[in-house]
């Protein structure tokens, strides 16, 4: 089985409405080439600076944001996992958090980021999410066009516990989108990928936005796709640009009979030692 799968590595700008226009229309063009999944970055409606959240958040199922990817979905025949949002709840909680609607237009659910990046690193990132944004509590699994996929937010990557969680709910294809920075991204974010790809046997994708001079936080694109050996098989660079990679699904299945990892695995053991 394969898969055809499109990153929208776009820009985001301080303008809500040029950012939303901006993803519908590489939406468009990944349905026009008739990928089967339109995959956006994180935050990819405002400008990733925490004070401004509130004033760029929706609820669903109001919200011109929500509105459009279900819209472009529909009128596309695409699956869209809409990176991330400001999402708001009922309560007044701020939520990071990406929304995925199927082929029709219809919310096959969300993902809220479960892990906060609250960070300081000497010369480089500073940020603390949770004194803005809310922490999710559910590990997103769910079935796309008969594909598995398990859905994180940037940081939630760092964590091989939640990987390992959607691996053990049937994932066969893990989806990230992100906002790496250009203090961290040359370090990690292609061993992240690569290393969640390898402990899980998995394909792994990671949606990140285009890097601008003009942005508040630098982030550093290199949109990616690993197969579940490892292997990178897409890539981007830092500038806007939508990656197009066809997965064969086939190869996980290879790969798991080659190493049984899974079936390997030493519960009885961990079991004794969990925290």
């Amino acid at each position: 089985q394969s898969f055809k799968i499109a990153i929208c590595q776009m820009v985001i700008r301080a303008d809500k409405k040029l950012n939303i226009s901006k993803a519908e229309s590489m939406i468009k063009a990944a349905a026009d080439q008739n990928c089967q999944l339109a995959i956006l970055p994180e935050m990819f409606n405002c400008p990733y600076k925490a004070e401004l959240f509130s004033e760029y958040s929706e609820t669903y199922p109001h919200g011109e944001t929500i509105q459009m990817l279900a819209k472009a979905a529909k009128e596309g025949k695409i699956g869209v996992i809409g990176g991330s949002i400001p999402e708001r709840d009922r309560e007044e909680n701020l939520y990071n958090t990406s929304f995925v609607f199927d082929e029709e237009g219809v919310l096959l659910g969300r993902h809220r980021k479960v892990h906060l990046f609250d960070v300081e690193i000497a010369g480089g990132t500073v940020f603390k999410e949770s004194a803005i944004l809310a922490a999710g509590q559910d590990v997103t699994v769910l079935k796309l066009a008969g594909v598995t996929l398990g859905i994180g937010i940037c940081y939630d990557l760092r964590f091989p516990e939640l990987a390992r969680l959607m691996t053990l709910a049937g994932a066969d294809v893990m989806i990230f989108p992100a906002v790496f920075s250009v203090s961290t991204g040359p370090d990690h974010w292609e061993l992240l990928m690569r290393g969640r790809a390898v402990d899980n046997q998995v394909f792994v994708v990671g949606a990140a936005p285009a890097n601008t001079a003009e942005s508040a936080c630098q982030a550093y694109g290199h949109s990616m796709v690993t197969d579940p050996w490892g292997k990178i098989i897409g890539s981007a660079g830092t500038e806007e640009e939508i990656l197009i990679v066809e997965l064969d699904l086939n190869k996980m299945y290879t790969v798991r009979e080659q190493l049984p990892l899974l079936r390997h695995r030493r519960a009885d053991v961990y079991e004794k030692y969990k925290k």
